[in-house]
């Protein structure tokens, strides 16, 4: 009886060293997150999708957050393996630092591609984008595709030149940026605003302003929206089985975290992903080489 104990013992312990044998072997990647509209913001949304991604590659995934400033220098440090960011970013990642195209996010009117618009109030005497000339507007952050880019690159593409045609213009500050700008202009702040259309679509849908409120006097070609994209020197292994369980989600994939079971794709706020090819971001590179953002900068 005393060695029929003691064998069940030492399968135990087997077990459990084979257990955490098992664990150690699983890669430990991070995924760094664009800041959203605020970091509390953020976390809430996405902690779901990285431990769907735990569950669903058998790899570790950890969250990382990180301002539009500082995400090219805390990739470029190896802070993070996979990127979550607006599109503007991932492309300049991909120019300048061979980042990979995994998916992209689809969210709104059309999908996985959005625009941004140029809005004025609906009682303005504003109704062209020759009619800024001398007036105040307002972008949203600088790194932001549709809520400063696209437009700056449209003004340009009209013959109005923002450095030299437009009154004063700003960038909000804080938090929650793009509300900031459709609330500026509505309350007679600016006599114009860089508006993303999502913003403007939940903002209208959240009954916060009204579908009359303003008036797009221009807009954007339509371009990708927020991207999934890893890191070269991550094992195509790990980079395909991210991919394949991103776009495998659908709106009844859950999965734990904070102590709760959530549906991840409702919890992040996003409808799906889409596959499509890099060459869909060749827009916003010609958006940034026109307003010699990156990675066309010049000092």
């Amino acid at each position: 009886m005393p060695n029929r104990k003691f064998a069940v013992l030492l399968a135990a312990l087997l077990l459990t060293f084979l257990l955490a044998g098992c664990s150690q072997d699983a890669p430990v990647f991070r995924i760094g997150y664009m800041i959203c509209n605020s970091p509390e913001e953020s976390k809430g949304r996405f902690e779901g999708l990285t431990a769907y991604l735990s569950k669903a590659t058998g790899a570790k995934f950890e969250s990382v957050y990180l301002d539009t400033m500082d995400f090219e220098d805390a990739y470029l440090r190896g802070d993070f393996d996979f990127t979550h960011s607006n599109s503007l970013i991932f492309a300049a990642l991909s120019k300048k630092h061979g980042t990979k195209l995994l998916v992209s996010e689809r969210r709104g009117a059309f999908g996985s591609k959005t625009r941004g618009t140029i809005i004025v109030r609906q009682d303005s005497p504003i109704k062209t984008i020759e009619d800024l000339r001398g007036k105040r507007l307002i972008f949203g952050p600088q790194w932001a595709p549709y809520g400063f880019l696209s437009q700056y690159a449209l003004m340009l593409e009209k013959g109005v030149d923002p450095e030299k045609d437009l009154g004063p213009y700003s960038f909000p500050q804080g938090t929650w940026k793009h509300e900031k700008i459709i609330y500026s202009v509505l309350y007679g702040a600016y006599d114009a605003g860089a508006a993303p259309l999502i913003d403007l679509e939940e903002m209208t849908a959240e009954g916060k302003v009204a579908p009359n409120d303003f008036r797009v006097i221009a807009k954007s070609d339509l371009a990708p929206y927020c991207t999934f994209g890893v890191s070269p020197k991550v094992e195509e292994k790990w980079a395909g089985a991210v991919k394949k369980a991103l776009l495998a989600a659908d709106a009844e994939t859950t999965a734990e975290t904070g102590g709760e079971t959530v549906k991840i794709l409702k919890r992040a706020q996003i409808d799906g992903f889409d596959e499509l090819p890099l060459s869909e971001y060749d827009i916003l590179l010609r958006w940034a080489k026109a307003a010699k953002m990156p990675p066309y900068e010049e000092y």
